[in-house]
Parts: structure tokens; sequence; C-alpha cells
């Protein structure tokens, strides 16, 4: 049965104020399109709703039953309306975000995002799930996470879309006690002298992007000791127990507090990007599109 739910509606405000008239006057159509309506409605349903009286109209048993279960849905649609209104003014929703696990990704370039979109919007909830790369591009895939924040370049799916928002510089770095080796430039050819720290693989993109690197100029290294935390992997490497590779502006405070030194090594890293990747032909919740467009703003006006 296809019956129009405006036809619905029309009999949820008569059966609850019990008058034509004053439904008319609720609905804003006149008394006869009132009666139509009504008329139409029985027609289709095969019986009587209403039972008139001297003081207005009366629900038939039968109209009764079908009012209380009329009255649930328009409830429900009226509930739908009210949330769907508050999610296009940002007065609600929520934002589903997976996030590159490699050091510093959340904390230097998200957090600050976050931290302002929350003053504007602070009736959006934020999930933030950090993991490796490739298991933040699989949930996104499956509709897990509404956007993530990555490192590119990784292996190019073609149902990912892709927004570079900022360069980022690999680089190699030593703690105090391999301090020497910054006094020199280092060929990428003699890093083998010297104990590389790794990830267990195939835990991080940087680890595979920095292999990458290597295998473009005919080196592959072993590591020394390989941990599955990128925070165990630079502890470590701060505590001078080898080479590390890291992010070279997620690690400003280390610098400045002379905990990690950046090596000089030929031919040089090539540089790269963190950007928002969003699962390809999926149209973003309002709120998912605000946090984007409140980054990619940013990005414009700092030109990253």
């Amino acid at each position: 049965m296809n019956i129009n739910l405006e036809l619905y509606r029309v009999f949820y405000v008569v059966a609850s104020v019990g008058n034509i008239t004053r439904a008319a006057q609720k609905l804003m159509i006149s008394q006869p399109a009132i009666s139509k309506s009504i008329k139409n409605l029985e027609d289709q349903l095969g019986g009587k709703l209403f039972l008139r009286t001297k003081k207005g109209v009366t629900l038939t048993q039968e109209g009764q039953i079908f009012y209380e279960n009329i009255k649930k849905a328009m409830e429900y649609i009226d509930v739908s309306e009210h949330k769907f209104t508050d999610l296009i003014n940002l007065e609600g929703g929520n934002i589903k975000i997976g996030v590159s696990n490699s050091y510093g990704v959340f904390k230097y370039f998200l957090k600050p995002y976050l931290i302002e979109f929350n003053k504007l919007y602070p009736k959006i909830s934020i999930q933030i799930v950090e993991d490796y790369t490739n298991e933040i591009i699989r949930k996104l895939k499956d509709g897990l996470f509404d956007m993530a924040i990555l490192k590119f370049p990784y292996k190019e799916r073609n149902d990912i879309d892709k927004i570079k928002c900022k360069e980022i510089q690999d680089c190699l770095v030593v703690g105090p006690s391999y301090q020497e080796l910054t006094k020199k430039v280092i060929p990428q050819k003699d890093l083998d002298n010297y104990p590389i720290l790794g990830l267990i693989k195939p835990s991080d993109i940087t680890g595979s992007y920095f292999e990458k690197v290597l295998k473009d100029n005919n080196l592959a290294l072993e590591s020394s000791i390989e941990c599955n935390t990128v925070y165990s992997f630079m502890e470590l490497t701060k505590a001078g127990l080898g080479i590390g590779y890291t992010i070279k502006e997620h690690i400003e405070d280390e610098i400045k507090n002379k905990e990690l030194f950046v090596l000089d090594i030929e031919p040089k890293i090539p540089s790269r990007y963190i950007g928002i990747a969003t699962k390809k032909n999926t149209l973003p919740s309002f709120s998912t599109k605000k946090l984007i467009e409140l980054i990619e703003n940013d990005i414009k006006r700092n030109n990253y």
C-alpha cells in the first residue's frame, strides 16, 4: 500500500486536536482540504477513521488503534527532523578519526585542529583511534572511520581520496651518545657501519618509506633492535642504542632539549606529506566536512 505521507500527517493532527477547524488552522490549509484528505485516506485504507459529532470528530475503534501507531511514527519523524537540523547546524553528531600512530602525527598535526574545532562546535563528539597505517586504511575502507590522518605516499588505492596538507621531512636521529655523528655527512651506503633501530614489519609506514628510499639507492639495512611501538622505538634511540628514523617536524622539542640529534646523510631522504584520507565516493557528514574545511583553510592561510 503506497499512501502519501501527508495524508497520515493530516490524520494525526485531526486526531490529536479532535476538531477539523483547529486542525486546518494548525496545518494552514482549508477545512475542505482536510475533509478531502481524510476521505482519501479512509478510501485507501478501506474503513472509517472518524465519526462526526456536534463538538467535532471522534475516532472509531479502528481509528484509535490506527492513531496510536501513527502517533509513534509521527513522533519518530519529528525527532529525526530535529536531529537532522541539529546535524546541519553542527549542534550534534560525531566524527570517528583514524590516525597514524607514527611519532607526532596526532600531537603536532591533528591536536591543534581538534582544540579549535571543539571550541567552535562543543556538542560534536569526536573519537580518535591511533593504529598502524595499513590498519587505518582498511578500517576507513570498511566505513569504520569518517576520515583518517596519514602520511603520504603510501600504496595507491582507488577506493581512497587524499588531501595533501603539510610537507614533512623524514630524518635519521641519534641520542647524545652518538652526537659526534652529526659533525659529518654520512653516505647512505655507510649506515650499515652503525646499529640501526627498526619497527617490526609491517607496523609503520615511516619504516616502509625509509626502506624504499634505501632500496632505490640499492641498499638494505638490517635492524639491530626492532620494536612494535613508536614510543619504545624513540626511547631506545634517545638512550643511545642506535640510529632511529622519524619525522623532523615531530621531534622539535627533543631536538631543542638535546635528547635527539638529526644526522646529515647523502643522498637526502625526499620529503613527503601529512594529509587527510576519506573513502572514495562517500559523502562526509556535516561535522566531518566542517573539520576538513577547518584544516584546509588553515593550510591555505599558512601555505604549508
